[in-house]
């Protein structure tokens, strides 16, 4: 079976992302995050269990520049596509079927998923991983296979909780077909071992830290699924996948229908109850993404077949071209909201031909000058380098007893990004894992708040307090993000900030007991 156009295809994926963002803009905001968890390297973290922290502390081991840092995403985006179209050649695809199955995932969401350095490339990889491996348990029934299968669950468990959901799709799938036979296997309850041997040191820190996963699910559902619109993520199932919309489904539908397709049954059911599951536990639309790219595999051995039975090879060999870039075409016209190829200027000239698709519209309901991504790409090391230089104007006596205290954790994490060659001390926040980094000090001397509120009530507190610098990038979501720099902050100030560290850390830990 030939291995050059999956391999191909792959390499394209991987090395035109190099290409594919205009240095004008930085990483964004989530991306600094998953570095900063390279810095303190644990079996968990607040927000996400530890994978992404070690290929964060891998980047920042290489040298950290942006390439390093992209080099994830795309290697998985790569590594993904490499599979999707392998398993079109395992279920016995031509040139058309494999090229078919590798443009539908070049032409749809998974063109911006793999862009960015977070937990969501692998994700999707981790998906596909499983599904390409138990088919190819059923077409040999080699165990290795079945091992290899809880190989990726277990890493996928390391990588996001979401991978939870869809083993309870898996399983739900293979009850409803005759691959239920599997659960009598000792080499699936072998496999299944496998996989929370790889997550049992995540699982022992959830455990010991009073399993946190529970707040961060409580806190993510009421400010952020509780107001997922039912309707709104269906019509982005839609949406998500557009371009492939007429392969994906004759590919869900013939693995539900087809007696071909009959041992492979299982793998539509993971698709249908995966998405299901998001659905009624209000997961936003791209939680869903990774059940689609296997269904891009069936489908284009699906349409390969069709092609070949309707009698005409001249007509069939005219289409076959036509189809494999029709997916790559439909995407075209929204390519510059797929990738940051253009300047903010030229994306901002943009806004009124397409605010009405709401492509400008933030998380706030309002339309601003770029998208939101795309402004949260900008003003990070603005905000890092005037940090620094409120942090150089301190006397050098001060400079060891002073704390930087960031709203957020993206602030934080890009300070410390962009600083992290100079004598700069850690920046900190009350935000998710950070909790666990800040140690309480009585003895602070200067206190430099990041914030995009001045807090006047705060000067009675401090011998001194002014506005040291503001993030001024016009296009930048940060813009006014102040640097606020309070000198001989007062005993009961410090007393206040101590407190409100216990307090955050212990809803984490105690309450999620």
């Amino acid at each position: 079976m030939n291995r050059r156009l999956p391999l191909a295809f792959a390499l394209l994926k991987f090395i035109s992302g190099y290409f594919l963002i205009s240095p004008q803009y930085e990483l964004q905001r989530d991306e600094y995050l998953y570095l900063n968890h390279g810095r303190h390297l644990a079996w968990g973290y607040l927000e996400v269990p530890p994978l992404s922290a070690a290929q964060g502390w891998l980047s920042l081991a290489l040298g950290g520049n942006e390439g390093w840092v992209h080099f994830w995403p795309f290697l998985w985006g790569a590594a993904t596509i490499y599979l999707v179209m392998r398993l079109a050649q395992r279920l016995g695809g031509g040139w058309f079927a494999t090229a078919l199955a590798g443009t539908c995932y070049l032409g749809t969401a998974f063109a911006r998923l793999n862009l960015l350095f977070q937990p969501n490339s692998f994700e999707v990889f981790g998906f596909v991983f499983c599904l390409y491996w138990l088919v190819r348990y059923v077409q040999t029934e080699r165990p290795r296979y079945l091992y290899l299968l809880g190989l990726g669950l277990g890493l996928g468990l390391l990588n996001k909780y979401t991978t939870l959901f869809f083993i309870a799709a898996l399983g739900g799938a293979l009850l409803l077909t005759p691959m239920r036979r599997l659960l009598l296997s000792r080499h699936f309850w072998g496999a299944a071992g496998l996989a929370l041997l790889v997550w049992a040191p995540n699982l022992a820190w959830q455990i010991s830290h009073g399993i946190p996963f529970r707040h961060h699910m409580q806190l993510l559902h009421d400010t952020q699924l509780v107001h997922v619109d039912p309707t709104e993520f269906w019509k982005l199932q839609l949406l998500m996948c557009f371009g492939a919309l007429w392969v994906w489904v004759p590919g869900l539908v013939a693995l539900l229908l087809s007696a071909r397709l009959r041992p492979y049954r299982a793998m539509g059911w993971v698709a249908v109850l995966g998405v299901g599951l998001q659905a009624v536990l209000h997961g936003k639309a791209y939680y869903a993404l990774g059940y689609y790219p296997v269904l891009f595999s069936f489908g284009a051995w699906w349409w390969e077949g069709r092609l070949a039975g309707l009698g005409c090879p001249r007509v069939a060999a005219g289409l076959r071209p036509a189809l494999v870039l029709l997916p790559l075409a439909l995407l075209a016209p929204l390519l510059q909201f797929i990738y940051p190829l253009r300047p903010p200027a030229i994306m901002a000239a943009l806004r009124p031909q397409y605010e009405a698709l709401g492509l400008y519209t933030w998380e706030d309901g309002q339309n601003h000058a770029l998208p939101q991504d795309y402004a949260d790409m900008r003003g990070w090391r603005e905000l890092a380098d005037k940090t620094w230089a409120a942090y150089q104007s301190l006397p050098d006596s001060v400079r060891a007893h002073t704390l930087i205290k960031c709203a957020n954790y993206g602030q934080a994490s890009a300070i410390n990004y962009y600083n992290r060659h100079r004598a700069l001390p850690p920046a900190q926040s009350f935000n998710g894992s950070f909790l666990y980094w800040f140690v309480p000090r009585t003895n602070w001397q200067a206190i430099l708040i990041i914030d995009d509120e001045l807090h006047p009530e705060l000067a009675a507190h401090f011998a001194s307090y002014h506005e040291a610098g503001a993030v001024a990038d016009a296009y930048a979501r940060e813009r006014g993000t102040r640097i606020i720099l309070g000198l001989g902050p007062k005993p009961a100030l410090i007393t206040r900030v101590n407190d409100e560290w216990r307090d955050e850390l212990a809803q984490w830990e105690n309450q999620a007991r």
